[in-house]
């Protein structure tokens, strides 16, 4: 098929810059409204449930989810719903194990929650180490997926494409604080889920709204192989992996974690994980329709033609069954999408340098909530130019996997400490230190040693670990050195904060 897809069309300018526009409006309206340290980082704590659930669902619905996953599903058939699946179920555990708790005993960041009752310096340093590597991992996965979306739907280099929608969320974050990125969510998972809807009936149509037609039709074309187990997972060893990062990755997530701290209460915690849910178990139902979709119609050869990591199927698909001005609605939607998960990634980032480390470390718990917003703004700036030089680094690679290895890196350094603080009286300061340190270096480690970067990124002709997914090792690793240290040396004072600790969990006594 013939695609104007690297050729810039008037369209795609005008639904583009409709959206930044409507976007920057909004950021100048919450910058008006965003003075205090509460409203940078968490909106005045003034966001409804189902206003937070449409902006955490705009939060998880990513490049990775929209862009990744239909390629995933295009190139690879069956095993591409695995992301899809994974990154679902995770939510009910959110729901039950860490929303209350979360809500209730902390303030701005997770590290809140594991240093209720532990030594603060030590575990916030951990914590802010464990958190900044997970938003790294994750904003390597947009920034890709931003450089290619607007390298081809503007004809311009993928550096200076990927420079710009760094310097754009910026803008979001440094002048609007929380308040700006949340409406932007708002925006862009509205306009999200009636793009992807609109998406699916085109493709549906096709086949005469008959699923069984659709896959019939992909396995005439690329055989029964592209409906069944084993296109992009072989080992099962490797399924179990990837499923546990997906899964419990989410419980581990900074800039989502941090989001139970817009809301008033802990019952709008839950209220919204309701909400949140049920937006993202309608997306993750119908977005493999168009990756199965852009398969059949489109083709795998024209897909990895136009990108080998096959983040632009959906753009593919929509551009052969709506015609020019609908593939500029759905790259624009893309790009919203990109720049709303960014955002909430450098804030989530800003959040753990201001108030973990320059305010619980370096000034000890006093410091006026103009300099935390000042230091927060720098640290808005210096993660912006970390996330600008790592998508220009990772160019090529598909963004629903990368979205996989940060799943994996939150599994095993956030989501251990921070379900053992809650939970397990006896967690000390030493122990929360080794399970996020343990998980955090090991799960790096093996990425960095495995195939992914090795072979697909280094081009070696073998890895030193075999394993993709690194999750099984290192999530464990992490529990058990959780478990292995805390038993070790008794910290009488934990122990004996751990009743105040259930007291505010259960009844909200004294939450912010």
């Amino acid at each position: 098929m013939q695609s104007s897809l690297g050729t810039p069309t008037l369209p795609a300018i005008l639904f583009f810059l409709s959206i930044v526009a409507l976007t920057l409006v909004v950021t100048y309206w919450a910058a008006r409204r965003t003075k205090s340290a509460a409203e940078f980082f968490a909106a005045g704590r003034s966001v409804s449930p189902f206003q937070n659930g449409l902006a955490l669902a705009g939060d998880y619905m990513s490049a990775a989810s929209f862009l990744g996953i239909t390629g995933l599903v295009a190139l690879s058939g069956y095993d591409g719903m695995i992301y899809a699946t994974g990154w679902l179920v995770g939510w009910p555990a959110l729901m039950f194990l860490i929303a209350e708790p979360l809500r209730n005993l902390g303030k701005f960041t997770f590290a809140d929650v594991v240093a209720f009752r532990l030594r603060q310096t030590p575990v916030r340093i951990a914590a802010a180490f464990g958190g900044i590597l997970t938003l790294l991992f994750y904003t390597i996965a947009q920034m890709v997926g931003a450089g290619n979306l607007v390298m081809l739907m503007f004809g311009i280099p993928y550096n200076q494409a990927v420079i710009i929608v760094g310097g754009v969320m910026l803008a979001y974050v440094l002048f609007g604080g929380m308040i700006a990125t949340t409406w932007v969510q708002i925006i862009k998972a509205v306009l999200l889920l009636f793009g992807v809807t609109v998406l699916s009936v085109l493709v549906l149509s096709e086949f005469h709204f008959s699923i069984g037609a659709l896959y019939r039709a992909v396995a005439v074309r690329y055989g029964e192989a592209a409906l069944q187990p084993g296109g992009l997972v072989t080992d099962p060893i490797e399924a179990i992996s990837l499923g546990l990062a997906l899964m419990f990755g989410l419980l581990g997530l900074p800039h989502i974690l941090m989001r139970f701290y817009t809301v008033p209460d802990s019952r709008s915690a839950r209220l919204s994980v309701v909400y949140a849910t049920g937006f993202i178990g309608y997306f993750y139902l119908i977005i493999p329709i168009v990756g199965f979709g852009a398969s059949a119609l489109v083709g795998r050869e024209v897909i990895i033609a136009m990108d080998r990591g096959g983040n632009m199927a959906a753009p593919l698909i929509a551009e052969l069954l709506g015609g020019t001005p609908f593939l500029g609605f759905i790259a624009a939607v893309a790009f919203a999408t990109i720049l709303a998960v960014v955002a909430g990634l450098t804030l989530a980032g800003a959040s753990a340098l201001s108030h973990d480390i320059f305010l619980h470390v370096i000034r000890k718990g006093v410091a006026t909530e103009a300099e935390q917003v000042r230091v927060a703004r720098l640290a808005t700036v210096v993660f912006g130019i970390v996330a600008v030089l790592l998508g220009v680094a990772f160019k090529g690679q598909n963004v629903a996997f990368m979205v996989g290895l940060a799943f994996a890196v939150a599994a095993s350094a956030n989501f251990p400490p921070l379900l053992l603080s809650i939970v397990w009286r006896r967690f000390t300061t030493a122990g929360a230190v080794a399970s996020i340190v343990t998980g955090a270096v090991l799960s790096v480690g093996l990425i960095v040693l495995s195939p992914t970067v090795m072979v697909d990124l280094f081009h070696a002709p073998s890895a030193i670990v075999p394993l993709r997914n690194p999750a099984i090792v290192s999530m464990a690793a992490a529990f058990l050195a959780g478990i292995v240290v805390s038993l070790l040396k008794a910290e009488p004072r934990a122990d004996a904060l751990f009743r105040d600790e259930k007291v505010r969990v259960y009844l909200g006594v004294g939450a912010e």
